[in-house]
């Protein structure tokens, strides 16, 4: 009776945290929302800042985030084409978690190299 009450509390499929973990848990989304908090950029200069991205991977990504509503792509009508990117209000909200998420990483890294190291470590018979 108790397993089912919190498999019913913890539906995974349903959650709504998940969800965003897996549309944002990629080592790009964070990064692309991040930069952009700059202003606007151009596709060209996010390839340029974000290093060892693919542009399809770079591509996937932006249009991922366009699609969740958190940044806008506007396209000017020129030749050569430019297009530039930037947050939206719903972008904008999400900065202060990234904030927090960077402070967590950047205060825990070191116990977290430690505990890597430890692991890596071989225990003697």
């Amino acid at each position: 009776m108790i397993r089912k009450e919190i498999k019913k509390d913890f539906d995974m499929a349903e959650c709504s945290v998940r969800n965003i973990l897996d549309r944002f848990g990629d080592k790009w989304s964070l990064m692309v929302i991040d930069l952009l908090r700059e202003g606007k950029l151009r596709y060209s200069e996010l390839d340029n800042k974000i290093e060892s991205i693919s542009q399809k991977m770079l591509t996937v990504t932006l249009k991922s985030l366009e699609t969740d509503g958190l940044i806008s792509r506007k396209v000017y009508p020129q030749i050569p084409p430019r297009v530039e990117y930037t947050l939206t209000e719903l972008g904008q909200t999400l900065l202060p978690a990234i904030d927090m998420l960077k402070k967590w990483a950047a205060d825990s890294m070191p116990a977290i190299l430690a505990a890597r190291s430890k692991m890596a470590t071989p225990s003697a018979p």
